[in-house]
């Protein structure tokens, strides 16, 4: 096995495998923290294939997949919007990998892509709950700049934002 990656714009055909990972990544993250039915409520809507496939095309997304040896161990989706910033919906790195550098170059290709698109600055939110996430964002050079709430299944949490300037 190499300690290097291959990212990569995904493509449709990626979207049952992109799907699969999704849902297992937020699995293993947010599981143990939340009910079993606020987690079914939850990946049921956000991480189908159909739903992969629509992100992948649509022209407002970029979603970055990561490979490693051919096989996929991360995936990022940005969102444009009608306001300036680009926003990192998604970002993750399958969870055995992770400490190894394979999340920072994931976020350089990040932040290239949304140079690219023209952004002056991302903004992402994580769950208060997530300390790992919240400082391997700071490391990033990403700083706090407010919060939100995200409503998983029925339990509304508190997320902090996070932004970037370019």
């Amino acid at each position: 096995m190499t300690d290097t990656i291959r990212v990569r714009p995904a493509a449709a055909t990626d979207a049952d495998a992109l799907a699969a990972f999704a849902e297992s990544t937020f699995r293993e993250a947010f599981g143990p923290d939340n009910t079993p039915e606020d987690m079914e409520a939850y990946v049921g809507e956000a991480f189908g294939a159909e739903q992969q496939r629509g992100e992948i095309e649509d022209g407002d997304s970029i979603v970055l997949v990561a490979e490693r040896d051919g096989e996929l161990i991360g995936y990022a989706h940005l969102r444009e919007g009608a306001d300036a910033p680009i926003f990192l919906e998604r970002f993750y790195i399958a969870p055995g990998l992770k400490g190894r550098g394979f999340a920072r170059a994931l976020m350089d290709d990040v932040f290239s892509a949304a140079v690219s698109r023209g952004a002056r600055s991302i903004q992402l939110a994580v769950w208060e709950r997530n300390p790992r996430a919240i400082a391997f964002y700071r490391k990033c050079g990403f700083t706090e700049v407010g919060t939100r709430t995200f409503v998983l299944g029925t339990d509304p949490q508190k997320d902090v934002v996070m932004e970037r300037v370019l």
